[in-house]
């Protein structure tokens, strides 16, 4: 696959040496403008689609369609639904949903516990020819046996856990960071070390077993370090990180439910590590777990909202500006961890897939515009830089921005 940036100076054109099979080409002559980036399909290891059982906030649908938006054409959909991936027959409603509605490629994840509820494995052999890995994502896995188990089994299935790492016991009722914030409003906090403390066990666990790894969504300094130090080891473990932990801490969380998520935006001390393990190579790849909720269940406050945001409309504008155009990042090395890196790692094809980017369009994100059903993003009235004008999935057009 191609990992690095295409201009277009002309109507099709792809710049130099760039192999573009003629139906893409045929597609692409349709952008008129003089200048645009064209990158490989962007791919998402974390998003939730909520189908089936809660078509009332996203649909498959709707998810794909606004991940196409944002240049997305191939994701990974998380199993927190109803019914739970758990079995080839729960798989199966899920499945068929996708192929009626996906508008791009979505892999689904079967969990790794029946029902995500932690104490009786789910059906690992039976789903495993038709999942891209196991997660219980939305819980942790309590049970180091269980997690052992799983793992011994997803090792045998030639499989990846994909990990959802949080204590139980050191939450306390907590629905934002433990910091500053939380304290001075009189908020319940989310310790840190209720993300690390199952990381560490994990990366024991993994190096008993020797299974593929995958951490999701990190927010700390300690699972940063923790994750550095067993690469080191030649651990095989990667982990990703979302775009809000990357550009917030919590003094800048306000009392809406468009703040909250878990895991929380942490300290800033915690976004300067999670930087530089995105500069050093610790993080492997930009997620967005992408978790839409309805109006209703976003409008109770940091306390009562549900937790969860969408992003995956505006990821790469936000990736973009806060980190290319000052220089921190180079855009090669943005596109490697938006298509690239999540590829290589779950073994997901790029095949006729690109997206189409105006680098100089300016705007302010208003939900209002999002093709998600879910509405809630902490960056909403930002100001960024960089706008998807078509994204093409195996050589179709799947998203092309109108005129205004």
């Amino acid at each position: 696959m191609m990992s690095g940036v295409m201009k277009m100076k002309a109507v099709g054109c792809l710049g130099d040496g760039v192999a573009v099979p003629s139906s893409v080409a045929r597609e692409l002559s349709r952008v008129d403008s003089l200048e645009y980036a064209v990158f490989p399909g962007f791919c998402d290891v974390h998003v939730h689609f909520r189908e089936p059982g809660f078509s009332y906030k996203e649909t498959m649908v709707t998810g794909s369609r606004a991940s196409a938006r944002g240049g997305y054409t191939d994701v990974c959909t998380m199993p927190n639904l109803n019914p739970v991936p758990d079995s080839v027959e729960n798989l199966q409603i899920q499945r068929n949903l996708i192929r009626e509605g996906a508008c791009i490629h979505v892999y689904p994840y079967g969990a790794i516990t029946v029902g995500e509820q932690g104490q009786v494995m789910a059906d690992l052999e039976g789903m495993a020819p038709d999942v891209i890995a196991f997660s219980d994502d939305g819980k942790g896995v309590q049970s180091d046996d269980m997690m052992r188990q799983a793992m011994l089994r997803a090792k045998a299935l030639g499989k990846m856990i994909v990990a959802h790492c949080e204590v139980n016991d050191l939450l306390r009722g907590g629905y934002i960071h433990d910091g500053d914030y939380a304290k001075t409003h009189g908020h319940r906090g989310i310790c840190s070390e209720s993300e690390y403390a199952q990381i560490a066990r994990d990366i024991e666990l993994v190096k008993e077993t020797g299974c593929k790894y995958h951490v999701c969504h990190i927010s700390t300094r300690e699972s940063v370090e923790l994750i550095r130090k067993a690469k080191a080891e030649g651990v095989d473990i990667t982990c990703e990180t979302g775009p809000h932990y990357l550009v917030m801490n919590d003094s800048m969380l306000r009392e809406e439910g468009r703040f909250k998520m878990n895991p929380p935006i942490r300290s800033e001390e915690d976004r300067k590590a999670l930087v530089e393990g995105l500069l050093d190579g610790t993080i492997d790849m930009i997620a967005t777990d992408h978790a839409p909720h309805s109006a209703e269940e976003k409008a109770k406050g940091l306390e009562n909202s549900a937790f969860g945001v969408v992003g995956i409309e505006t990821a790469f504008a936000v990736m973009y500006t806060h980190f290319v155009e000052p220089g921190i990042l180079p855009l090669e090395r943005l596109i490697d961890l938006l298509a690239a890196n999540p590829r290589k790692r779950f073994g997901i094809p790029c095949g006729d897939s690109y997206t189409v980017w105006d680098l100089n369009k300016e705007f302010t994100v208003d939900p209002g515009e999002f093709l998600s059903m879910g509405k809630a993003t902490p960056f909403e009235g930002w100001k960024l830089k960089g706008e998807c004008v078509m994204t093409i999935c195996d050589g179709k057009v799947v998203y092309e921005k109108q005129e205004d």
